[in-house]
């Protein structure tokens, strides 16, 4: 089979970004980057709350708060009074959690695709409550139909008090069917919560259509935003359960002000993450999307053909739309966090290219971005002289 051909550059959009041009940023799922038009925008509001931070925080900041929530809903097609701006989609989680009201014997159900923060803050939550976590595995290959049914019939009615999924996983570049999952779980009176970290900006979605009961998406690494903006959606009948992790003066407002607001926290990264979308809707929705799935693609194929690993072999477990793909190490290398974190760091440090690395399973998996700033030279760079650093040791 032949390697697929790469898609054709978007003009300048390379020189949208101030990365470091002489590394090989392969890696946009982890963090990000803030377009330099993003940047400026933030400086902008650091400014002015800086020339007077007394007004900046008192006149005015939760109504703009509230704008920008409204704008950053629209795009993601949810409701904007159900909706919270949080720092994270591992913030977002830990909300939810905290605001359950586990009680010894629930139980939080879990997949072994999830993110590792997030299986802390479950953990740290059942310490707490005396409830407990379950874990289901769910094989990499499974389809849609399999996945559902694995996790039908891993529900507990009456003791899973939450169900929580990735709408596409961190370790596994897995899209799952959520809106089919939430239904499901709805069918045994178990709520949901989609941890969507990577969804905004990658995939064309509308949230309300899920259903999920909690919701939550970073903008900050495919909707160009800066660092520490994301959304926390709830359904109507939760929103007045949920209280914030810090209580602050907002606190008598209810959902979703009383989440959003922590007296002197940086607000800037939020009013600037308009300025994030519009990027996006000036390069293309759709070819953005459609380029960094298909660089992606190429990405994986040919470090894949590199290392030895048949087509066949290379998962592809997200589909055709997702900007993220894994290629399988050789056995027994990259299989535990520090064993992987290392291979990164050395990758990062003698290849000049930032990656992910991970252990999954028993099996190590490099994961590979595509992003409108990343060209099909630097994938292939990587293929040229990864297998030697690896057969280093």
């Amino acid at each position: 089979m032949t390697v697929p051909q790469p898609p054709e550059p978007i003009p300048g959009a390379r020189l949208l970004f101030s990365l470091d041009p002489s590394v090989s940023h392969l890696n946009h799922g982890s963090f990000g980057a803030v377009p330099i038009g993003v940047q400026r925008a933030q400086q902008r509001l650091r400014d002015e709350m800086e020339a007077n931070p007394l007004r900046f925080f008192t006149q005015g900041l939760v109504d703009r708060i509230t704008h920008t929530r409204r704008h950053l809903a629209a795009f993601l097609g949810a409701d904007p009074d159900g909706t919270a701006l949080v720092g994270n989609a591992t913030a977002g989680a830990a909300v939810v959690l905290q605001s359950l009201g586990l009680h010894p014997g629930d139980e939080v159900l879990t997949t072994d695709h999830g993110y590792g923060a997030v299986a802390f803050s479950v953990e740290r939550e059942c310490r707490r409550t005396g409830a407990v976590s379950r874990t289901l595995p769910v094989p990499l290959a499974a389809t849609d139909e399999e996945v559902v049914e694995i996790i039908r019939a891993g529900l507990r009615p009456g003791r899973t008090r939450l169900l929580i999924v990735d709408q596409i996983t961190s370790p596994t570049a897995r899209l799952f069917p959520t809106a089919a999952i939430v239904g499901v779980a709805r069918e045994h009176g178990v709520p949901v919560l989609v941890d969507a970290a990577h969804a905004p900006g990658m995939l064309p979605i509308t949230v309300a259509s899920i259903g999920a009961d909690f919701w939550v998406g970073n903008l900050h690494k495919w909707a160009y935003a800066p660092r520490g903006t994301a959304a926390l959606v709830v359904a109507e009948p939760w929103r007045e359960r949920i209280q914030p992790l810090v209580v602050s003066w907002e606190q008598d407002t209810g959902f979703p002000t009383r989440v959003e607001w922590q007296a002197t926290l940086d607000y800037t990264p939020w009013l600037a993450a308009p300025a994030g979308l519009f990027t996006l809707r000036s390069l293309g929705l759709d070819r953005v999307r459609a380029h960094n799935a298909a660089l992606a693609a190429y990405g994986q194929r040919v470090v894949g053909d590199a290392l030895g690993v048949p087509p066949a072999d290379l998962p592809a477990p997200g589909g055709p739309t997702v900007a993220m793909r894994l290629i399988p190490l050789p056995s027994g290398i990259a299989t535990t966090i520090d064993a992987a974190t290392a291979l990164r760091t050395r990758i990062a440090d003698q290849l000049a290219a930032e990656v992910s690395v991970s252990g999954w399973n028993g099996r190590g998996w490099l994961r590979l971005c595509g992003q409108v700033y990343n060209t099909p030279d630097e994938y292939d760079r990587l293929a040229a002289r990864l297998p030697a650093l690896l057969a280093r040791g």
